[in-house]
């Protein structure tokens, strides 16, 4: 048995450091990463890891925790993973002759930083590199992918027969960013050849506890978390005002609920890890319930089940028709309304499907002007939705915004392009693609967020996607369309399309039918010199050349063509697809209307 592993079976806990990375960051200017910090200013690392030491603690971290090759690459490092790692090593040992404390040294080892083919390879070559220059074991810690942690154990474990510390970082329900609770995971680390599992960084010291609490006692515990949550003043990272007294009463629960190494991460000073210290030493029991233990109540949904206007009448096989309209460009929506109640009112109208910033033009959020147009006229809508201008939480929030309000279709869709709106060298965000947020929305139906974390009632939205039947690579499209069904499609809408005859080639390549009903986009044209800009300028618009020819050579007479080509459009819909939705004329939005008089 190594001399870590016969410390940690006996005796009091052990007292961890505390959080390495802010301190250097704050202490040594332009760092690229606080890794850095081990080449251009080893006597800061140095006298940090002093002040630890002095403070108490029995465990002291290298600076190596984001000291991977993939980490490093992002600050153009990559050149020097050897000489970082080794000096961190180098300068903890330098702590530890220096302080002539006997304390042990743990190989830092964070989460990989992004995807890579070769996740192995790089934890493999920095777990050989700590090693080799004399750590005792290994924190492989921060991790809240619960495959990406067993991967990184498994990787250690390839080359080095050192202890390890598993350690993964929770929310305040005991759950990690990737939805794997604390329960879960402690089942999952237990079966590895690990010497202690347990909780770091996080959100504060009362996640941690309530994380390890629920862990169980199958391997012996760690909890190492920060301070509490971080918040930005100008370019200072800011953490709240833990006093001394509300550390050494997270060390009492800890030491209570079984914890064997005790710390802490960001935020954490050496006068924390002095409080914990005292606590440990004087075996303080807990003068305060920091951990609760009631588990919220999920509220029940209250409509799960409620079926649209467009499921039912997709189910039972009647045609559908949508008009496509635009939000406003300003905060008045009495016009938007106004053209709703017409379409409502003609009889021949089902829904109306709202644009999400056509064009990459700022207007009134669509999924907000649809739930304004249901709550005011009565239209069941068909929002527009995409991840151009959001982030996962910020659809997410949206969406859940929008349940609330009524707000049951939804159409997810890629947006166009940024660079093409109002705003000149603006980038989307684009977390995820159309795909994604399909995944998103199924989720959320299925009671849990993107992470696969539970949410407090399930969504029942119904969702449709975007199809191109005439796209220039139809090979990708039919991929990504089957994806899309994969996720969760419901019904798709097609691009706008001039000539069936694509979409019967489109149909004939899926095996001859769609997996889920389709509505065909029909756009109501009234100019031959539009259908050239459609034809040629739009990307996915294909206008084919007998329908060019149509227009132009009905001259002046062009609207009544364009009238007559949307009219055959709609009719031959009726035997190949379960709905249209047009587009009407620029500026004309109630022209939409002659198609069915």
């Amino acid at each position: 048995m190594s001399r870590f592993l016969d410390r940690l079976a006996n005796g009091p806990p052990l007292v961890g450091d505390g959080g390495m990375g802010t301190l250097l960051s704050s202490a040594v200017a332009r760092l690229r990463c606080p890794e850095e910090a081990n080449l251009r200013a080893p006597e800061s690392v140095l006298s940090l890891h002093l002040g630890f030491i002095r403070a108490g603690a029995e465990i002291i971290e290298t600076n190596t925790f984001g000291a991977n090759r993939r980490k490093l690459a992002d600050h153009y490092l990559e050149d020097d993973v050897a000489a970082i790692n080794e000096a961190g090593v180098k300068i903890a040992r330098d702590a530890r002759e220096v302080s002539g404390a006997d304390i042990f040294i743990a190989g830092s080892i964070g989460p990989l930083g992004g995807p890579t083919k070769e996740p192995d390879a790089v934890v493999i070559e920095q777990a050989q590199l700590l090693e080799g220059r004399g750590v005792d074991l290994f924190m492989v810690e921060t991790f809240y992918d619960l495959g990406e942690l067993v991967a990184a154990v498994a990787a250690v474990r390839s080359v080095s027969s050192l202890p390890i510390v598993a350690l993964m970082t929770f929310d305040a329900d005991a759950q990690t960013l990737g939805g794997v609770s604390a329960e879960d995971a402690a089942k999952a680390l237990a079966e590895l050849d690990v010497a202690a599992i347990g909780a770091n960084h996080g959100v504060g010291l009362q996640a941690a506890l309530r994380a390890i609490e629920r862990m169980g006692r199958a391997k012996p515990l760690a909890a190492l978390p920060n301070v509490g949550l971080a918040s930005l003043a100008g370019d200072r990272v800011v953490f709240p005002h833990a006093t001394p007294e509300y550390f050494a009463e997270f060390a009492a629960h800890a030491r209570e609920l079984g914890a064997r190494i005790i710390g802490g991460c960001c935020g954490t000073t050496p006068t924390e890890i002095a409080a914990i210290r005292n606590a440990v030493d004087e075996e303080r029991t807990p003068h305060t319930q920091l951990v609760v233990r009631e588990r919220e109540l999920l509220v029940p949904s209250v409509d799960p089940e409620r079926e649209t206007l467009l499921q039912r009448k997709l189910r039972e096989g009647e045609f559908v028709v949508s008009v496509e309209i635009d939000p406003p460009r300003g905060g008045n929506a009495t016009s938007m309304l106004e053209l709703a109640a017409a379409l409502q009112a003609s009889g021949h109208v089902d829904v109306v499907d709202v644009n999400d910033n056509p064009r990459a033009r700022a207007r009134m959020n669509g999924l907000i002007a649809s739930a304004t147009i249901e709550r005011a006229v009565g239209l069941e809508t068909i929002p527009h939705l995409t991840p151009r201008d959001a982030s996962i939480a910020g659809l997410e929030s949206m969406l859940l915004g929008a349940h609330a309000d009524g707000i049951r279709n939804v159409l997810a869709v890629t947006g166009d392009p940024p660079e093409a709106g109002d705003y000149p060298g603006a980038n989307g965000v684009y977390e995820v693609d159309s795909i994604g947020l399909s995944q998103i929305i199924t989720r959320m139906n299925a009671g849990e967020d993107f992470n696969g974390r539970e949410i407090d009632a399930p969504t029942s939205f119904f969702l449709g996607v975007a199809v191109n039947p005439a796209a220039d690579d139809l090979d990708y499209e039919l991929e990504r369309f089957e994806r899309k069904v994969e996720a969760g499609a419901r019904f798709a809408m097609t691009q706008v399309l001039f000539d069936l005859t694509y979409l019967e080639a489109f149909l004939e390549r899926l095996g001859g039918s769609c997996p889920i009903p389709l509505l065909v986009g029909v756009f109501y044209v009234r100019s031959y010199q539009l259908a050239l800009r459609l034809h040629n300028e739009v990307p996915g618009i294909v206008v084919p050349e007998h329908v060019q020819e149509r227009l132009r050579d009905a001259a002046s007479d062009a609207g009544d063509t364009g009238l007559a080509i949307a009219k055959e459009l709609v009719d031959a819909s009726r035997a190949i697809a379960a709905g249209v939705y047009v587009i009407p004329p620029f500026r004309q939005p109630h022209a939409a209307l002659d198609l069915f008089a």
